[in-house]
């Protein structure tokens, strides 16, 4: 079963990606470095709970 997840910056506390992932697979939250506009980077997002 796949859910739709938000991902949010650690630093600015921005939201820009949305993505999905497996919850059976992968039931903790998900880290992925993505591309943050305001500090031109790769920066840590981190999987929030709506």
């Amino acid at each position: 079963m796949r859910k739709n997840i938000i991902l949010e910056c650690k630093e600015t506390g921005e939201r820009l990606y949305l993505t999905s992932k497996n919850m059976r697979n992968t039931p903790e939250r998900l880290e992925l470095k993505k591309y943050s506009p305001k500090l031109r980077k790769k920066m840590v997002f981190k999987e929030i709970r709506k």
